[in-house]
Formats: structure tokens, C-alpha cells, sequence
């Protein structure tokens, strides 16, 4: 089992900036991909961004392309999402996931662990 557990989230202006962080625990020895995904009231949960086990590729979203940044340290097993330029429809839960494989894309499926969440709103 892999604990997630996410941080950083907050309440901001548009155009603002934030980061969020997720700490991973437990069976943190496998190589695995690690994405965000983000769910807004009434919504279908959506993909935000991965990136695979090195580091060496990372997929966005198209709606947050330019904007936000996906990073890893496995030494420290966190994971980071920096996000800048936010706007309104951003606001939304941001989870934290973990693959079982080493490179994983934006589907819901491919991830086997998930955080609990942390809020992000921004405010007009």
C-alpha cells in the first residue's frame, strides 16, 4: 500500500500562484508514475498533469498547459504542482495519484493509489 497525502492547497486571487506537495509513504520502492487530478462541485474528476518515474516526462492537460508545473524528488517521495496565472475555473479538490507503472498517461484507471485531497479556490 502507498499513503498520499496532499498539502498546500488555499484559498487565492486570480492570477495568483500556488504550490501543492504530496507526500507518499508506505510501499514507496516500486518505480511508479505519479499524476494530479482535480474535481470540481458537480463534476467529473479530471486529469491535471503526470510525470513519469525519473522525472524525464511530464503530460499536462490542455486547460493548464503553460501554467502549472509538474515536478518529483524521490528521494524526499513528493511529489509538487506548481501553479501560477490561476483563474476561477480552477477551483477545484486537487488529489494526488500513484501508478503501478513507471510511466502512466491521463486516465483515471491507471492510477491504483489516491490522496484525499487538498482545496484550491480562486477567487475573482
Amino acid at each position: 500500500q502507498v499513503q498520499l497525502v496532499e498539502s498546500g492547497g488555499g484559498l487565492v486571487q486570480a492570477g495568483g500562484s500556488l504550490r501543492l506537495s504530496c507526500a507518499a509513504s508506505g510501499r514507496t520502492s516500486g518505480k511508479r508514475a505519479m499524476a494530479w487530478f482535480r474535481q470540481a462541485p458537480g463534476k467529473e474528476r479530471e486529469f491535471v498533469a503526470a510525470i513519469n518515474w525519473s522525472g524525464s516526462y511530464t503530460y499536462y492537460a490542455d486547460s493548464v498547459k503553460g501554467r502549472f508545473t509538474i515536478s518529483r524528488d524521490n528521494t524526499k517521495n513528493t511529489l509538487v504542482l506548481q501553479m501560477n496565472g490561476l483563474k476561477p475555473e480552477d477551483t477545484a479538490v486537487y488529489h494526488c495519484a500513484a501508478a503501478l507503472l513507471p510511466q502512466a498517461m491521463g486516465a483515471r484507471q491507471e492510477y491504483d493509489y489516491w490522496g484525499q485531497g487538498t482545496q484550491v479556490t480562486v477567487s475573482s
